[in-house]
């Protein structure tokens, strides 16, 4: 197979949405139906089924939430799939926004009965920043939801977003009886007895077609025809290109919990959702299709093996083909490296990658060589661009209860900085190290990592700090003059950058009026 070829197989997209809307079981049921796992891990389950394959993480488990985003690669029906399951709860929206750009199209998850909520609002603006393409799943509608139409106009409204409905639901709740594909004319019914069960569909003529009556009562029938005929007058018949572009949204119905509807949604990503697509780097625009290897660092996890103290860097390949034992040039660093022991990932699994192409998603285990943003090529300097860090919204102090594991501490806070679990802040003066975080949930789960993975019990304590900025400018004598003249506000961060730590907003206005000549950044580019 050519490499356009190769390329032209690849669906890597993200799913986003609200917490609870059902985000992890989607995940787990489209391994399921890709044949990627046997057994699908339901988030509030029991037992063997309680073990979500994609939220892997000891806290992750005990809470029933995902807490750090998850690549999974499979293949199903000619088309290899690249999915990153990611956070829903807004206190760990950073990982989210860092993920979303290395993927080409994204899943939204709706509860039936809620709508669009907060996070999903703020995801999808994210989403459409990039111009990306998103399909809609409405789950839950095994419950009791709101009116279909409602939903539709709340995604109009709200998101500014035409809306085509690729399916439509037959009832709601208990009444819950299936779909019917308003793309391919079938009916698809929701087979109770096994929740599992990879239902192919009726297919029919149309509406009219007199064997409809064979498996529906005469009142869903009847509301059936009537509410379809009124969806196509009122909603705008499915665009390819509108969607590509990112202006309407395909919108499937179902229940994740049921496997109802996930097939249809799986099918419509092989159909319609983008091949790999080109990257803007300070250089130029790169395409998939170049033959030259490039691609960059947009994730790194530690841990992942409990067994060994491993460093992962998610690499996205933007161009060419990988081979393993390839030599690429790390940019940032100008060094040249070969690379033997690359990963493919089904989340915490992982296997050699021997080759991969343009859109797929590798690991190069590491020992703190890469950062987020670093860029990877065949030789070429091409730096990236779009990969954020945000300032943080809440501060704390993090002493070991341990004082002779404080050096072990500061080794864990760098490495989990790196990974872009946290802001980690070394004031220029005092020896304690401040935390920063998007959320209070945060301060939990850093808690239990530390605890958990590095055998540090840690403890956590309010500090008077209001925010931190950035500083940037382009003349290094007046940076060095800001820095000597107000060393008692100011740390360095992870990688080295002076950082300002303000006590209130006035302490902030005021660094900003008396040094109008250098920048106070909210947001950082990771620029390789």
């Amino acid at each position: 197979m050519t490499l356009t070829e190769d390329i032209g197989n690849r669906r890597t997209f993200a799913i986003i949405s609200h917490p609870d809307a059902g985000k992890t079981t989607l995940t787990e049921k489209l391994l399921l139906f890709g044949g990627a796992i046997q057994l699908a891990g339901e988030v509030r389950a029991r037992g063997e089924r309680r073990r979500a394959r994609s939220d892997w993480m000891k806290v992750e488990q005990e809470r029933g939430i995902s807490v750090a985003s998850s690549v999974m690669t499979y293949d199903w029906e000619g088309c290899t799939f690249n999915l990153l399951d990611t956070p829903g709860h807004e206190d760990f929206s950073e990982d989210t926004y860092r993920v979303l750009t290395a993927v080409d199209s994204a899943v939204m998850v709706l509860d039936a009965a809620k709508g669009i909520e907060t996070q999903t609002r703020k995801l999808f603006e994210v989403c459409r920043l990039r111009d990306m393409p998103i399909a809609t799943f409405v789950n839950k509608m095994d419950r009791e939801a709101r009116d279909p139409f409602d939903l539709l106009d709340e995604v109009e409204q709200t998101l500014a977003l035409d809306v085509s409905p690729a399916s439509w639901p037959i009832g709601m709740g208990r009444d819950f009886k299936g779909c019917y594909d308003l793309i391919n004319n079938r009916l698809i019914l929701m087979q109770a007895a096994d929740k599992n069960i990879r239902s192919e569909g009726i297919s029919l003529s149309g509406l009219d077609d007199p064997r409809l009556a064979d498996y529906l009562p005469e009142d869903s029938l009847q509301t059936l025809r009537e509410q379809v005929e009124m969806v196509r007058g009122l909603c705008k018949p499915f665009d390819l290109q509108s969607y590509l572009e990112g202006h309407l949204t395909p919108v499937f119905f179902g229940s994740a919990l049921n496997s109802f509807g996930v097939r249809d949604l799986l099918s419509g990503l092989r159909d319609f959702a983008p091949p790999p697509r080109s990257h803007k780097a300070i250089e130029r625009r790169i395409e998939p299709n170049e033959d030259k290897f490039s691609g960059f660092v947009f994730k790194i996890q530690a841990n992942m093996d409990p067994k060994h103290r491993d460093r992962m860097a998610f690499v996205r390949l933007v161009s060419g083909r990988f081979k393993r034992g390839m030599k690429l040039r790390h940019v940032r660093s100008g060094k040249t490296i070969s690379v033997h022991n690359a990963q493919l990932f089904l989340a915490q699994d992982r296997e050699l990658a021997e080759t991969a192409v343009a859109g797929d998603i590798i690991g190069i285990p590491n020992h703190g060589g890469y950062k987020i943003g670093d860029s990877l090529t065949e030789g070429e300097d091409i730096r990236f661009t779009g990969i954020p860090s945000f300032a943080p919204e809440l501060m704390q102090r993090v002493r070991p209860i341990d004082p002779m594991r404080a050096k072990h501490l500061a080794r864990a806070l760098e490495q989990l900085a790196e990974e872009g679990a946290a802001s980690v802040f070394k004031p220029y003066l005092g020896a304690d190290w401040i935390v920063g975080v998007v959320g209070s949930l945060q301060f939990d789960v850093l808690a239990a990592r530390i605890d958990t993975e590095y055998n540090i019990p840690v403890r956590f304590e309010p500090t008077e700090l209001y925010t931190a900025r950035w500083v940037v400018g382009d003349d290094p004598k007046l940076l060095k003059q800001f820095m000597e003249a107000n060393r008692a506000s100011l740390a360095e961060d992870h990688s080295g950058h002076p950082v300002y730590l303000a006590r209130n907003s006035w302490h902030l206005n005021k660094g900003q009026d008396d040094w109008p000549d250098l920048r106070f950044l909210k947001t950082k580019q990771e620029v390789a």
